[in-house]
């Protein structure tokens, strides 16, 4: 299978950039390549991090809004993991345990890395990796964020079963975070062994 971009153009550029791009590529069933206009979203790839508690069995996550939620029932503020832009040259590691400081106020201890994926490919280059980190939920909790990157968050310690039947009541809407509490549950033995010394 081949592919060829045929034409690119940038179209857009502020907090985001969008290409415009005509390409060609194979057909499966062979023959002539098909040709499309396709617009793609870049901003960068991410990382993530759901911090868990293993001794106490609770997660931390954190609201905020979210623009790309503005149509959403119940509105543009979303309880996720904790996340952030990977910038040139950094590691996702480091992204995740600086983010966490920033985010939650929480620092990270072991990082298990769980995946790294596209967040929606049909028209963003974004990738993200996720990971779950140990954290120790003790007085962690309250606002933060960086006043100059516009962030407003909450932050919250739930025990582990009360995230999870949030997630089944459609509560937790976003992929990052039903990602790494879907893992979560079914890892979560290991998890306190290898932490929490249960």
């Amino acid at each position: 299978m081949k592919w060829e971009i045929l034409d690119d153009r940038v179209v857009y550029e502020g907090f985001f950039r969008v290409r415009s791009l005509r390409l060609s590529h194979s057909r499966f069933q062979g023959g002539e390549p098909l040709e499309i206009r396709r617009e793609l979203l870049e901003r960068g790839h991410a990382a993530a991090v759901l911090p868990y508690d293993a001794v106490r069995d609770r997660v931390i996550l954190i609201e905020q809004f979210r623009v790309g939620a503005l149509e959403s029932e119940r509105g543009p503020w979303l309880m996720e993991v904790v996340a952030g832009m990977i910038a040139p040259g950094e590691r996702s590691e480091d992204v995740v345990r600086r983010e966490a400081l920033e985010e939650a106020g929480c620092q990270l201890g072991e990082l298990e890395y769980l995946y790294e994926y596209h967040a929606t490919p049909g028209g963003a280059s974004e990738r993200v990796s996720l990971y779950v980190g140990q954290a120790d939920s003790a007085g962690i909790g309250g606002i933060h964020g960086l006043d100059d990157e516009g962030e407003d968050i909450r932050v919250h310690v739930l025990d582990a079963e009360e995230a999870f039947a949030r997630m089944d009541n459609g509560l937790m809407d976003n992929a990052m975070t039903l990602i790494a509490l879907l893992w979560l549950r079914i890892n979560r033995d290991t998890l306190r062994e290898k932490w929490g010394g249960q």
